[in-house]
């Protein structure tokens, strides 16, 4: 996937980085080599991992980094008017042409303290690439381990959809949220511009408003329909009122009560779409009052309440289309009691198809939505349910259960010194250096340990004993062997280009559950999960003890 151009984000930064740069340029350092790495500091949302996202479309930034003549002459008026007009000149020669980044592949499991990105160059282009960075990955990140957590609560067969565009944080916010919802497991979005830009799938049915449109069958026009496998069309309207007539006597429902308006539209909707009908039923009512612990399957199924009911709207008109060779897609439910009203559903659909003779109507698909929480969510696939597909908005796009991931821009090297910030608070402390990291693998095939080591250390091999030290915990050094050894990062940007092949977003998502794949899930678990071990090597650790020292 060619990464897009992103030209018009130089700006998109903090004030701050160009009175840095200023004083960069000032002291004669701006050229000083530099390492800046990115990382956060605590899982999301009290969990035990992140997914990282957001690298295409920080390459795509890098690409396109350069400050042009508006850019320039809008900064002058804004810095202080002291501020030399030789370094307004120097910037319009800098560009990301000297810039080198590492990276975890996109979609990988990432941890608190390990880089997501290792950013290398010089150390005024480093800097001020440093909020654009941070604000092209931490949101991403956020919304993709979001839809993780989602995925695994569901399961894998539950179909996902994201429909979060109307309560997103602005459009940017919403685009961000279809895109990286899918990487994180969503299967679809009703956000048709993300389908647009990105690819991703795109699902929708209809809302409320179109159902209460409707007030009498003299509003459906067209009234006929050409049969799946014939030329002559049929008026479809007393076609569905006949099975109408027959659904009601199933489930004994007064057919005079029966909601006409709804059944309008209903029957307009699969005139206009007869091989992509679907229903939302709660528009009025869905089952009435029909208690369904008094249903037993020899019995008919009572609807208690006045017929006033989506189900046998629906069933009526996914009857008539049969006749004519078409099958409905789908029922929709948008309230009440998700699990229960499913399982209520699903008697009926099996009901119908064994008093029909029609085996495919029991499976009818049935979807939900209705202010999905990841609470909600758990209590759902607790109970047991009918349900096949599921569509989250504010609670996924949102994110409300942490707003932010909290990632970080550190410095870690300059001009061949390593670099330590350190602070009463511990964990607030970076690890200096440059490093390379390493995901170690148990006998399991599972990954036990992340271990970050300096550049120049021997990598660590499979079957033999390497002495590590944990981060946060005794300074006394622990054996450990693994059975497989993997680099973690890869160089993405180099010289001003683009040096790997970017995946697709539907590679990088099959990247996503197979980087799932190898956590234990003591790890995963949603709630108080076992904490993953991030460690450094012994010469990291000297090295990190020596500065604290030299700071104090």
């Amino acid at each position: 996937m060619e990464p897009g151009r992103r030209d018009s984000l130089a700006l998109l930064t903090d004030l701050y980085q160009f009175t840095m740069a200023y004083g960069y340029w000032r002291a004669g350092r701006q050229r000083e080599p530099a390492e800046f790495e990115l990382f956060f500091r605590r899982c999301p949302f009290q969990g035990g991992f992140a997914l990282s996202a957001g690298l295409g479309e920080c390459l795509a930034f890098l690409r396109g980094f350069r400050l042009r003549g508006p850019e320039i002459k809008y900064l002058q008026s804004v810095l202080p008017s002291t501020m030399e007009k030789a370094f307004f000149d120097y910037l319009r020669t800098v560009d990301a042409s000297e810039i080198t980044v590492s990276s975890v592949p996109e979609g990988s499991i990432v941890f608190a303290t390990v880089p997501l990105l290792q950013v290398k160059g010089p150390l005024l282009v480093v800097q001020l690439l440093e909020t654009t960075l941070l604000s092209l990955v931490n949101y991403a990140s956020l919304v993709a381990t979001n839809a993780a957590r989602f995925r695994m609560l569901a399961g894998p067969d539950k179909k996902l959809l994201e429909l979060g565009l109307r309560r997103a944080q602005g459009p940017d916010g919403g685009l961000s949220a279809s895109k990286y919802s899918y990487i994180g497991g969503f299967d679809w979005t009703s956000n048709v511009l993300a389908g647009k830009l990105y690819g991703v799938p795109v699902r929708g049915t209809v809302a409320h408003s179109y159902v209460m449109s409707f007030t009498s069958l003299a509003e459906v026009q067209p009234r006929t329909l050409k049969p799946l496998d014939g030329d002559e069309p049929v008026d479809f309207l007393p076609l569905a009122e006949s099975w109408l007539r027959q659904v009601c006597q199933t489930l004994q429902v007064p057919h005079d009560r029966v909601n006409q308006g709804e059944l309008a539209a209903f029957m307009s909707c699969a005139i206009a779409f007869p091989h992509n009908f679907y229903g939302l039923v709660d528009t009025y009512s869905i089952m009435g009052g029909w208690d369904s612990q008094n249903f037993l399957p020899a019995r008919p199924i009572l609807l208690l309440a006045l017929g006033r009911s989506g189900i046998p709207n629906f069933c009526a008109v996914a009857l008539a289309l049969n006749q004519l060779g078409y099958r409905a897609v789908g029922i929709r439910v948008d309230s009440g009691d998700l699990g229960k009203q499913a399982r209520e559903i699903r008697q009926v659909l099996r009901t119908c198809s064994a008093d029909f003779q029609v085996p495919w109507f029991a499976t009818i698909p049935i979807a939900v939505s209705n202010d999905v929480s990841e609470r909600s969510l758990e209590e759902l696939m607790q109970e047991g349910n009918e349900i096949d597909m599921i569509g989250i908005g504010t609670n996924l796009v949102t994110c409300p259960l942490q707003p932010s991931l909290g990632c970080v821009y550190k410095l870690v090297k300059v001009n061949g010194c390593s670099k330590l910030k350190l602070t009463e608070d511990e964990e607030k402390m970076t690890i200096p250096g440059s490093k390379v990291v390493y995901r170690l693998y148990a006998a399991t095939g599972l990954a036990f340990m992340d271990l970050m080591a300096l550049e120049e250390e021997p990598p660590p091999r499979a079957g033999q004993e390497v002495a590590v030290c944990m981060l946060g915990r005794s300074e006394v050094a622990r054996r450990v062997t693994p059975m497989a050894v993997e680099i973690l990062h890869r160089t993405y940007f180099k010289d001003g280009q683009v040096c790997q092949a970017l995946p697709s977003l539907l590679e990088i998502k099959s990247h996503a559950q197979a980087s799932l794949s190898m956590l234990s899930p003591v790890h995963k678990r949603l709630q108080d999960p076992e904490p993953y071990q991030v460690a450094v090597t012994e010469k990291l650790h000297f090295l990190l003890s020596d500065l604290r020292r030299s700071s104090r």
